[in-house]
């Protein structure tokens, strides 16, 4: 990713050339740390630039919390910076790339673009972890009425994906690089016509970590459609019983349970699977009745929480673990006498946010964006604004 190697250099120069940048906003210094923050404003985009010294060189690069999805805005604003406060660059990645980014296709989705949004087919349905894409792609285009949403939080294989979509021609698959337990809450009630969980990672020691679990089955009960359902495709025989006692659980519901089954398509592990003569199991829960509609009524703003003097000494140190979820204040950078911006990890222990929280003399906000809307953020989100107001003793 883009960064410079500039030599070492009196960083209070930042401060004073912020006037005269066309892009820089402030500067923001770690609490007993050297690395600072230089906030940005280029194309219509809010981020962070990283400086880090060092004794043999400062290495100014993107922050990864806040960077753009388009690499060469970062690259514009690397160059600006250094022309602004005339650093002597002494290694530099950053020439600008005609190049599409591999994430930068129109079949690309960000979860937060599901939160107002249009779909441009009445059929929808879904894949947890497509892998290499076989199935995802063999769906697709037998089924060109139907939009496919492809989840998976490998980057590589979403990426591989996007470039297959872009190869066949397809127009009916959105890819999501995020958790799926946490996306279906972006989904409409009763809008799914089937839910796909092919091998997922068993997880035998961590079973915490698995894709299948009660909240994962009310919100896929949730969001397909009557008659639609969850196809669990599975080689581990502890998985197998696990989902079985996990589906079983709900009050009504309709099983159907089949082994050795045949596909129409065979990913390269399940085709070595078979060679191995290993048992292969399906299972599939049909959704029995309609879900009444999800109210999101959620709501990231921080009210009344503002900058108080000596509250970036007193914010917990280390996590804050509740039923759930956790929030963590994990760094403070001082911008000024009466503003703070804080570095955030918070909501889901498997897929949490990070976040940057700009506290100011009378106002608090995230920088640059809020996060997702999941129950499990907005829970999150209550507690860091409870937790800055018991620090300033309110």
């Amino acid at each position: 990713m883009p960064h410079l190697k500039v030599t070492p250099f009196d960083t209070s120069i930042i401060e004073q050339q912020i006037k005269n940048s066309p892009m820089m906003t402030f500067c923001a210094t770690a609490l007993n740390r050297s690395d600072m923050l230089i906030g940005i404003e280029h194309a219509g985009e809010e981020f962070l630039l990283q400086l880090k010294p060092d004794d043999k060189a400062y290495l100014l690069k993107y922050d990864k919390v806040t960077r753009p999805l388009k690499v060469n805005i970062l690259k514009e604003a690397l160059e600006s910076v250094s022309t602004t406060l005339n650093l002597d660059v002494l290694s530099s990645n950053i020439a600008i790339s005609n190049t599409k980014s591999p994430l930068s296709s129109e079949h690309f989705k960000k979860i937060e673009d599901f939160e107002n949004i249009t779909y441009p087919k009445e059929k929808i349905s879904v894949e947890v972890g497509f892998g290499s894409g076989r199935h995802l792609l063999h769906q697709a285009k037998k089924n060109p009425d139907t939009l496919f949403i492809g989840l998976e939080i490998h980057t590589p294989s979403a990426q591989q994906v996007l470039k297959q979509i872009e190869l066949q021609k397809l127009d009916n698959i959105w890819v999501v690089n995020y958790d799926a337990r946490l996306f279906l809450e972006m989904l409409p009630s009763n809008v799914c016509e089937q839910i796909f969980v092919h091998f997922p990672v068993p997880w035998d020691k961590k079973p915490h970590r698995r894709v299948i679990s009660p909240s994962f089955l009310d919100e896929s009960m949730r969001v397909l459609r009557k008659g639609g359902r969850l196809e669990l495709r599975t080689d581990s025989d502890k998985y197998f019983w696990y989902a079985l006692e996990t589906f079983f659980s709900i009050p009504k519901v309709e099983v159907e349970v089949r082994k050795n089954e045949a596909l129409e398509v065979t990913s390269k592990y399940e085709a070595r699977w078979l060679r191995q003569e290993k048992d292969i199991y399906d299972v599939y829960v049909k959704c029995t009745q309609e879900s009444a509609p999800k109210a999101l009524n959620i709501d990231f703003n921080f009210n009344d929480v503002k900058y108080t003097s000596g509250i970036e000494e007193c914010l917990p140190k280390k996590a804050l673990v509740f039923d759930g979820y956790f929030i963590h204040f994990e760094r403070v950078y001082k911008i000024s006498e009466e503003s703070l911006l804080i570095k955030c990890a918070f909501g889901s222990f498997d897929r949490p946010e990070h976040k940057y929280v700009l506290l100011e003399k009378e106002s608090c906000r995230y920088f640059v964006s809020p996060p997702v809307k999941t129950t499990v953020n907005f829970q999150a989100h209550q507690k860091l604004a409870e937790q800055i107001m018991l620090v300033k003793g309110e």
